[in-house]
């Protein structure tokens, strides 16, 4: 009996590589041999990162595909409808990318009320820095609300509160009225965004992409927030209107923004050479899950999610999305 053909289209950590090059009963395409490109012939499985896309069309002409595995949580560059019409399972890697997009969010957040790195800019430039003339911005006992109350961000409220101590606002529009424990997570959930936006100091992101969450940060919601107010979005790019957010920044009407999903990934000077400009912006490609310890295990959890699916083990695999 032949093999099935497994395709990983794009870098995996080198211990979920190891892991597949092991199963000997599968037959591997690695993202570097020159076989990839005809994945659409052959495959059985695939598994990829965001960086590859899955249409209609690759759906249509892959007539032995069963399976694909996504690492991480959104699955926006998959095309779910024609992987369902053509009877492919796509499955992801829930709640395992949490604590790292959390811990960067944070991260992310303190070195732009701190003004790490305008300071770290100014110092490597040869400005004498005058103390009493960069001021930060304390986010101890500040209003923290966050947008999503998910796995990501039940993990960035627990850490806003240790870290913090933190007064935490959730808004979340589909999660039931007990998503958060009060006991775990002492917290206050509201109804509309509009109240999470008026009363929040830190207002962290931590939606997926959808056509209800699409543009869900705009010129008005922007010029509803505290003129000291810090935006985070390490969730997807789409979910803040980009060219709002750049006329409130120029404006110094918010403190600033963090982040790691934009519109173009990986951001560039020629598509963001206005944000970039400023202060008061901190912008990173994407890197929220980017530690050595996660990559290692969302990639170990992609490889046995997907053999166990060539297995017909699926009773118990999680990140089922069709």
């Amino acid at each position: 009996m032949a093999k099935p053909v497994v395709y990983v289209l794009d870098p995996y950590h080198e211990d979920a590589i190891a892991c597949l090059k092991s199963t000997s009963w599968i037959e591997l395409i690695l993202p570097n041999d020159p076989r990839k490109a005809d994945w659409r012939n052959h495959a059985e499985g695939i598994i990829l990162r965001s960086e590859t896309q899955l249409q209609a069309d690759d759906f249509r002409r892959a007539k032995k595909l069963r399976v694909v595995v996504k690492q991480g949580v959104g699955v926006d560059n998959i095309d779910l409808k024609a992987a369902k019409e053509a009877g492919v399972a796509v499955h992801n890697t829930p709640a395992l990318n949490s604590e790292s997009v959390a811990e960067f969010s944070l991260a992310l957040a303190f070195s732009l009320s701190r003004r790490v790195a305008e300071v770290d800019r100014r110092v490597r430039g040869g400005d004498r820095i005058v103390r009493s003339q960069t001021l930060g911005l304390s986010l101890f006992r500040k209003t923290v609300g966050v947008v999503g109350m998910g796995n990501i961000g039940k993990v960035a409220a627990k850490k806003w509160i240790g870290a913090c101590e933190a007064d935490v606002i959730g808004f979340d529009p589909v999660a039931p009225a007990d998503v958060w424990n009060q006991a775990e997570i002492p917290h206050t959930r509201v109804q509309t965004l509009d109240e999470l936006i008026i009363k929040s100091d830190v207002i962290t992101l931590h939606v997926p992409l959808l056509e209800s969450t699409r543009g869900l940060i705009k010129a008005r919601e922007l010029g509803m927030m505290k003129d000291r107010a810090i935006l985070i979005n390490a969730a997807r790019g789409g979910i803040v209107d980009e060219k709002a957010l750049l006329d409130a920044l120029k404006e110094k009407r918010i403190w600033g923004a963090v982040l790691d999903a934009m519109e173009v990934e990986p951001p560039t000077l020629e598509a963001y050479g206005d944000f970039l400009e400023l202060d008061n912006v901190i912008m990173t490609p994407h890197i929220g899950a980017s530690t050595i310890e996660n990559q290692s295990n969302s990639g170990l959890a992609v490889v046995k999610t997907l053999l166990a699916v060539l297995e017909g083990k699926t009773d118990d695999v999680p990140g089922k999305l069709v």
